[in-house]
């Protein structure tokens, strides 16, 4: 959500702002139902004094033993006007729908774009040797694609998955199964080495959660919902976020650090034709997520930390990657800036993302009415939050089988995962 006190104070730059984001200039339509809501509210205000004054006028009528029958009918008139704006000022209206279905601001660092081809590498890394040497040393060979190595070795299966759910679900068997639940141990003992508290979230969340952080209004159908109204939710961002909804905090013990593996459901209604192969992108996945909730001070600060310890476990994992700083028209809804970290898949030939750790600001607090104030302070001022990837379970199963595999068809076992998988190699069941 936006500051409606920023956009009357410097509606130039507002527009400028989202300009750089492609949409065309909105502070008119803003301070122009901003001017009715606030004349409304100063006749609200008035019809309120009116009421009041002919309430004394009753009880002064009626103590005196005098007829008050014309001044209460007043008194009900503009009591019922009163009830009347009450509800109209309550309800959410044109401009509360308007400001919230604009995307947050970017910061002044992002570079200006179209798409991912105007991102920005900021850095790569690639360890050295490579974690596998490529099987392509005779002609002809080179590397497989995971859903084919998953499925020769018989422990990934889609067939099975279709019969059950349909498209974009799998079925993982054996050591692939153990390795997904070894990748989560994995990352959860990580992140809480550097500082996360570990939190098991609701998978499940009401329509206030989902608005907290951005998913709703604007992309529902993205989403899942049951029949009895809970959304299923698309990233463990939306809980774990929300746990500081309508909260005050103290600003000394900011900023809050917390990761979360949870399931994660996505409709990807917007993604048809994308990726339909494989486990890239499924409507069913695992993921181990990052936030942090800080001071404005703080945030940017958080952003490099949050960001470099996603870019860790990819080293510990022994993958490839590089760092892309997001542009303007790539960002996400709620983000004011954004790092994607994108893992090399050497069976697609081509870097693929893997994590993307965000600075939303006090865009989502603001939705959230999430607040913090210092010690001895009279005044409250928005946190800021912040989210990322720590990481993805099944993009990094598909980083890992590319990577890691053998001529042979079998997968080498990152020498970090070996204590949670008890073998090196993952071989046909």
């Amino acid at each position: 959500m936006h500051d409606i006190k920023f956009i009357r104070q410097s509606p130039e730059a507002f527009d400028a702002a989202l300009a750089r984001r492609g949409l065309a200039a909105q502070s008119p339509a803003i301070l122009k139902l901003d001017e009715q809501k606030r004349r409304q509210q100063t006749e609200l205000q008035e019809l309120q004094s009116q009421r009041n004054a002919l309430a004394k006028q009753i009880g002064e009528a009626k103590r005196k033993g005098e007829d008050a029958s014309a001044v209460m009918e007043e008194g009900k008139r503009i009591g019922e006007a009163v009830a009347a704006m009450e509800a109209t000022l309550a309800a959410r209206g044109e401009l509360e729908t308007l400001l919230e279905t604009l995307p947050n601001l970017p910061a002044e660092d992002v570079p200006q774009g179209k798409d991912e081809k105007d991102n920005k590498q900021i850095r790569e890394w690639s360890p050295d040797p490579l974690p596998n040497p490529p099987p392509q040393a005779g002609e002809g060979i080179k590397y497989r694609l995971h859903d084919e190595l998953g499925a020769a070795l018989g422990l990934m299966d889609f067939e099975a998955a279709a019969k059950l759910s349909g498209a974009r679900f799998v079925v993982l068997k054996g050591a692939l199964a153990k390795l997904e639940r070894a990748l989560a141990s994995f990352f959860l003992d990580r992140n809480v080495a550097v500082g996360y508290t570990e939190i098991a979230p609701p998978f499940l969340v009401k329509d206030n959660a989902m608005y907290g952080t951005g998913q709703l209004p604007k992309f529902a159908e993205d989403l899942f919902k049951t029949t009895n109204d809970f959304w299923l939710i698309p990233t463990a961002e939306v809980p774990l976020t929300n746990l500081v909804a309508d909260a005050i905090l103290e600003e000394e013990k900011l900023p809050l650090r917390m990761t979360a593996y949870t399931p994660c459901f996505r409709s990807e209604a917007g993604a048809a034709g994308k990726d339909t192969r494989g486990m890239i992108r499924q409507h069913q996945f695992s993921k181990v997520e990052l936030v942090s909730i800080t001071t404005p001070e703080q945030s940017k600060e958080e952003h490099e930390r949050m960001t470099a310890q996603a870019e860790s476990l990819l080293q510990a994992l022994g993958l490839p990657y590089r760092t892309m700083l997001l542009c303007t028209g790539d960002m996400g809804f709620s983000a004011e800036k954004t790092y994607d970290i994108e893992v090399w898949m050497p069976g697609q030939n081509a870097y693929r993302e893997i994590s993307s750790c965000s600075n939303c600001g006090a865009f989502q607090a603001r939705r959230m009415k999430a607040r913090a104030k210092a010690k001895g302070a009279k005044d409250t001022q928005f946190v800021h939050t912040l989210n990322g990837s720590g990481l993805p379970i099944g993009r990094t199963m598909v980083a890992i089988i590319e990577n890691y595999q053998q001529a042979d068809g079998s997968i080498v076992v990152p020498e970090a995962l070996r204590p949670y998988m008890g073998i090196d190699v993952v071989r046909a069941s």
